[in-house]
C-alpha cells in the first residue's frame, strides 16, 4: 500500500533543495540567465509603450506592465519546475520499477522534489527580485507597496499554480513511458505553455473570445492568475472565481493523472534497471 503521509516525502524536498544549493556556479549562472531574459522582455515592452499614443495597452498602464513583466518572471521562476525530466530519466534507466515496488506514491515523490526546487528558487533570486520591485514601486513609481493581505493571496494563488503545473507535467510526462525520449516534446510543451500562460503576452491582449477560451483551460491558472492578483486586477467575486478555478484544476488534473497512471503501469515493460 502506498504511503501518502506528507512526512515521508519531506526528505525528497530537502534533498532537492540541498542539491541545488550545492553547485554554486550553476546557482549564479541560473540567476544571471533568468534575469537577462526578464530585462529583454522589459525593454521590448517599453519600446512598444513608447510608440503607443494611449499609454494603456491590453488594460495595463506602462507602470503596470513593468510590474507584470517582473512578477511574471518571479512567478514563472517558481511555477515552471519540470518533473518530466525525472520521469524520463527513471524510464530510460529502468529506475522507475524501483519506485513501483517502494511503499511510496511515485507522483507525490516527484512533486516533493519539485517543491524542494521551488523553495530554492524562492530563496534566490525570486524573493530578492520581488523586494527590489517593491522598493522600485515606492521610490520611482510613487505607488504603494503591496499589502500583507494581497501578498498572502498572491502566495496562495502561486502555490495553487505550482500544483497545477506539476500535476499537468506529470500527465504530460507519462508519455515518457511510451516514447522514452522527450526532448522534442518538452521543447514544444515549454513553447506552448509560455504562450498560453501569458508569460510572453498578457492574456488581456487577446480578443475576448480567446480570453474566454483560456478561462476553460488550466494554463491561465498557472501564471496569469497570481500575477493579476498581485496587480489588484481581481477583487471580490472575480477573485473568488479565479481561486476556485485553480482548486478545480488541481482536483481535475490529479484525477486525470491517477487514471492515466493506472492505465500505463498495467502495460509497463521495463528493460534494465
Amino acid at each position: 500500500m502506498k504511503n501518502r503521509r506528507w512526512g515521508v516525502y519531506v526528505p525528497f524536498a530537502l534533498n532537492e533543495l540541498k542539491r541545488n544549493l550545492a553547485y554554486k556556479g550553476s546557482f549564479y549562472l541560473f540567476i544571471l540567465c533568468s534575469c537577462f531574459g526578464a530585462f529583454i522582455s522589459y525593454y521590448l515592452w517599453m519600446a512598444i509603450y513608447g510608440s503607443s499614443e494611449t499609454g494603456i495597452l491590453g488594460g495595463l498602464t506602462r507602470n503596470e506592465m513593468i510590474l507584470y513583466v517582473f512578477m511574471t518572471y518571479v512567478t514563472g521562476n517558481l511555477v515552471n519546475v519540470e518533473i518530466v525530466g525525472y520521469m524520463e530519466n527513471d524510464v530510460r534507466e529502468g529506475a522507475v520499477v524501483m519506485n513501483l515496488i517502494k511503499p511510496i506514491d511515485y507522483r507525490l515523490s516527484l512533486i516533493s522534489k519539485a517543491l524542494g526546487c521551488v523553495g530554492y528558487r524562492f530563496l534566490a533570486p525570486s524573493i530578492f527580485v520581488w523586494i527590489g520591485l517593491e522598493i522600485y514601486k515606492a521610490a520611482v513609481m510613487g505607488m504603494n507597496v503591496i499589502s500583507i493581505g494581497n501578498a498572502l493571496l498572491y502566495l496562495v494563488s502561486t502555490l495553487f499554480s505550482v500544483l497545477i503545473y506539476q500535476l499537468f507535467d506529470f500527465c504530460f510526462g507519462l508519455m515518457a513511458f511510451v516514447t522514452t525520449y522527450m526532448f522534442g516534446l518538452k521543447m514544444a510543451k515549454n513553447a506552448l505553455i509560455s504562450f498560453l500562460t501569458g508569460q510572453l503576452i498578457p492574456i488581456s491582449f487577446f480578443p475576448e473570445i480567446f480570453q474566454r477560451i483560456f478561462d476553460f483551460l488550466p494554463f491561465s491558472s498557472m501564471l496569469y492568475t497570481p500575477v493579476m492578483i498581485y496587480l489588484g486586477k481581481y477583487t471580490g467575486e472575480a477573485l473568488a472565481v479565479v481561486l476556485l478555478r485553480q482548486v478545480i484544476w488541481i482536483v481535475v488534473l490529479y484525477g486525470l493523472g491517477t487514471f492515466l497512471w493506472q492505465r500505463i503501469t498495467k502495460r509497463l515493460i521495463v528493460l534494465g534497471g
